[in-house]
């Protein structure tokens, strides 16, 4: 039963910093590509960055340069560092595998920025 379990979510200054982390089990973690999303209120779930097997990274342009998706394969674990918060990174973020054509998502971690 595949489960991903977020944390390290929480309220932090504008300019601070967060690493958020995405425990995995129940398939073969070091097999699949992994994704970051975040969703604000009264938006639509966007995607933030993506890890493939090998540790190619992608980001979406907002975060570029601020964000660091990570993978740690031993421990079935996807991180996201974030840096130099902005209070429109303000969301609930979540992990997502994609597996057989079934997208799999975590309950998400709440991430708040104050200004």
């Amino acid at each position: 039963q595949v489960q991903l379990v977020e944390s390290g979510g929480g309220l932090v200054q504008a300019g601070g910093s967060l690493r958020l982390s995405c425990a995995a089990s129940g398939f073969i973690f070091s097999i699949y590509p992994m994704n970051w999303y975040r969703q604000a209120p009264g938006e639509q779930r966007e995607w933030v960055a993506g890890i493939g097997t090998g540790g190619t990274t992608n980001y979406a342009d907002s975060v570029k340069g601020r964000f660091t998706i990570s993978r740690d394969n031993a421990k079935k674990t996807v991180y996201l560092q974030m840096n130099s918060l902005k209070c429109e990174d303000t969301a609930v973020y979540y992990c997502k595998l994609v597996r057989g054509g079934e997208n799999y998502w975590g309950q998400g971690t709440q991430v708040t920025v104050s200004s």
